[in-house]
């Protein structure tokens, strides 16, 4: 688990699986620092092209700078709404956002940029035929003869020059997440700046609105003309709608509570007609069903309007009176009595006007009847005529609706565009435009360019980058050794060692403290050497390099005295007898030497010298001979290499470099292997690779590469080959030598 600080938890991994991939982050961590050390080691290795690219690049700039000529930006600021305010519409203030916006500002960017908004300012300002104005900015216009004087006929050509010389130096820069726009022009002029940057915004905003009056007032012309061609079609077809009714004798009239007839809005006298006479004819069916009622009563005898006549009720009362006085003279006399006949006769009497009376009632229920039917009947005759009167009306009608729906069509559509027409004028008269100043220009003070402290931002960029293409260049074309690796990697032998640079004339010093900084460097030699051999140290062995003066007496010298230091008996042999250098660093003298006893001139002990500064014993190389292979190639130098082995514990040869001479080789096969010597810093690493090739193919064996005189400072590699051991020892041998 991940504690709070970053770090990982191994203790709640159980197993490779958790582990895999913390081992995997470690491997890309370790993978990117070791790239980031080799890029800075390449850096630091080539310091001095880098640092001197960096300046020239830096004083390059500087002189840049001061000869420009400076330039002056003047900048107005101006706000672009999507759409001008709406004050006559009822819809709002303003209009919502969409998602056109975009593509609109898009759109008025492009319009600030364009060739005819160029071209508008250049003849506001006269710019065209100003010679002065061409010269600043480095443009020759057309038309300029010899004197200076520009051709009024090439006036359109110079337009353009010019228009297209605005362009360049025009800037729009939209303010981010708002509708300010930034609109700045630069030039060597402060006030012309300032001008040009005034009169394009001007211009802008003169050339919107005419644009915006220019489409308003091709609607409104669009619409008249519309407009015309809509009212004379109304008129056609109401004047076709009119005649129509006319020819067919179609009268509507206007439809009561807004219903709609077959006309639409009105409604034709036949159906007024012909709903009065059917609701007229309902009204009769139900008064002639209630006189057939009252008919059928009266066949009957219960006559409502006889029960309700006041004469008949008269009647009948008076009759009850004398019935009733009749039935009391009947319980005292007979019927013939006179007075009962009297009664009598009065009862009859008032029975006939009675029956009169209800006759007469029940044929005025009988007229009535007959009436009502007689008027329901021709109601219905006459219902019946207008309704196919109507029906032949609509019929008729048909032709007479296509008409009218023709007309009121041509109607809206004429009411619209009217409406419309007058909402396009009231727009164009009360509208606001969309485009506004924020800020106008002013004329600058100071200059925007050249501007130092950026030119220097800019030249230390691009001299880090030249520098780092040059590194580069330098890293792939160098073929000396920089790096320690490059030993194993190049060469494909071990490195026992990488020894520091030591002044030449105080060598011999270092190699006698026992505290420098270059005897601790071959003591690792030493070390690695111990594990060449099954044996341990190599009993014999020669020091050689690819080329002179790359090292090899040093090392032959420092490893010989380090050996002896160890209590061994050494001898170190001046194998090059071509250019010897031993026997001057050792203080001998080179009259008598390994040369001598090849040829048999002395014996061995002769020539074998005591050296208690170093504590070795030492073989200068003698005389040179006229022709050193031969004697290395002879039986008797293996001899004497046996020999001496014998006499000694290591046998140390300084042999001589091995390009162009096959001596190394031949001495080289005579002892148990070769050390070999690579100068840091100079020795090609095709050559060191030719000459270790020389000796593989001899059948030399190689116990490994020292790199000698190796310098920290060009090369930082962290490695750990500083030897800074805080003795202060080689500057005092350093100081001893200048001394």
């Amino acid at each position: 688990m991940t504690r709070f600080d970053g770090s990982v938890d191994f203790s709640t991994l159980q197993d490779e699986g958790d582990l895999a991939p913390v081992r995997s982050g470690h491997r890309i961590v370790a993978n990117s620092r070791s790239v980031i050390q080799q890029y800075w080691a390449m850096a630091f290795r080539w310091r001095k092209p880098l640092l001197a690219t960096v300046i020239g690049f830096i004083l390059a700039g500087i002189i840049v700078t001061f000869l420009m000529t400076p330039q002056y930006t003047a900048s107005s600021l101006i706000e672009i709404a999507r759409e001008g305010n709406r004050i006559a519409p009822v819809q709002g203030v303003e209009r919502e956002a969409t998602d056109q916006d975009l593509e609109f500002y898009q759109t008025q960017y492009g319009l600030l940029q364009s060739n005819e908004l160029a071209e508008s300012v250049v003849d506001e300002l006269k710019l065209a035929d100003n010679a002065a104005f061409f010269d600043m900015f480095g443009v020759r216009p057309q038309g300029r003869n010899a004197d200076g004087v520009l051709d009024p006929a090439k006036r359109e050509a110079r337009r353009k020059q010019a228009g297209e010389a605005l362009l360049k130096r025009i800037s729009i820069n939209p303010v981010r997440l708002s509708r300010l726009v930034n609109v700045s022009f630069t030039s060597p002029d402060r006030v012309l700046s300032a001008k040009i940057v005034n009169a394009w915004v001007k211009r802008f905003i003169r050339t919107t609105l005419e644009r915006r009056y220019e489409a308003t007032s091709y609607a409104r012309s669009f619409l008249e003309s519309r407009l015309g061609q809509l009212r004379t079609r109304v008129e056609e077809s109401e004047r076709q709608l009119v005649d129509f009714a006319s020819r067919e004798r179609l009268i509507n009239i206007p439809a009561a509570d807004g219903a709609k007839g077959a006309g639409g809005g009105e409604r034709s006298i036949l159906a007024e007609n012909l709903a009065a006479l059917n609701a007229e004819l309902t009204q009769a069916e139900a008064d002639r069903i209630r006189q057939g009622s009252r008919l059928d009563s009266a066949r009957n005898g219960a006559v409502p309007e006889a029960l309700q006549n006041t004469a008949i009720a008269g009647l009948r009362q008076r009759r009850a009176e004398l019935a009733a006085e009749y039935q009391k003279m009947m319980v005292q006399f007979e019927p013939q009595y006179p007075a009962a006949q009297a009664l009598k006769s009065q009862i009859d009497k008032l029975d006939e006007s009675i029956s009169r009376e209800q006759s007469r009632v029940s044929e005025s229920i009988r007229n009535n009847y007959r009436d009502s039917s007689v008027r329901e009947a021709e109601l219905g005759r006459n219902v019946d005529r207008l309704k196919n009167e109507l029906l032949d009306q609509r019929r008729r009608t048909i032709q007479y609706n296509i008409y009218q729906r023709e007309a009121d069509t041509n109607r809206q559509l004429y009411d619209a565009l009217l409406q419309r027409y007058k909402e396009i004028g009231v727009a164009s008269g009360v509208g606001v435009n969309n485009i506004s100043v924020v800020d106008e220009a002013d004329v600058p003070t100071r200059p925007s360019s050249p501007r130092l402290l950026l030119n220097l931002i800019l030249s230390i960029i691009a001299g880090l980058g030249a520098g780092a293409l040059l590194v580069f260049i330098l890293e792939q074309t160098a073929d000396a050794f920089d790096d320690p690796a490059q030993v194993g990697e190049e060469l494909h032998i071990p490195l026992l060692g990488v020894t520091p640079k030591v002044p030449e004339n105080a060598t011999n010093e270092a190699i006698l403290d026992r505290k420098s900084s270059l005897t601790e460097a071959y003591l690792s030699v030493e070390t690695n050497l111990r594990f060449s051999t099954n044996h341990g140290l190599p009993r014999s062995l020669s020091v050689t390099s690819s080329r002179p003066a790359e090292g090899k007496s040093t090392t032959a010298l420092a490893v010989a005295t380090l050996l002896a230091r160890a209590g061994k008996r050494v001898l170190l042999v001046d194998g090059d007898m071509r250019k010897p250098s031993l026997h001057v660093r050792l203080g001998l003298v080179n009259t008598a030497g390994l040369s001598d006893y090849l040829v048999g001139a002395r014996p061995l002990g002769e020539l074998l010298h005591k050296v208690d500064r170093f504590g070795l014993t030492a073989m200068p190389s003698g005389p040179q001979p006229p022709n050193a292979a031969e004697l290395l190639v002879s039986d008797r130098f293996g001899e004497v290499v046996a020999e001496l082995c014998e006499q000694f514990d290591h046998v140390v040869i300084d042999s001589p470099p091995i390009m162009g001479l096959a001596d190394a080789l031949l001495i080289g096969s005579r002892v148990e292997g070769v050390l070999f010597a690579i100068q840091a810093h100079g020795i090609s690493r095709r050559m060191a690779t030719v000459a270790l090739q020389r000796l593989r193919n001899a059948h030399v064996r190689v116990f490994g590469g020292v790199l000698v005189r190796f310098e920290t400072k060009r090369s930082h590699l962290g490695y750990g080959y500083d030897y800074g051991y805080g003795y202060g020892r080689e500057g005092d041998l350093a100081e001893d030598a200048k001394a």
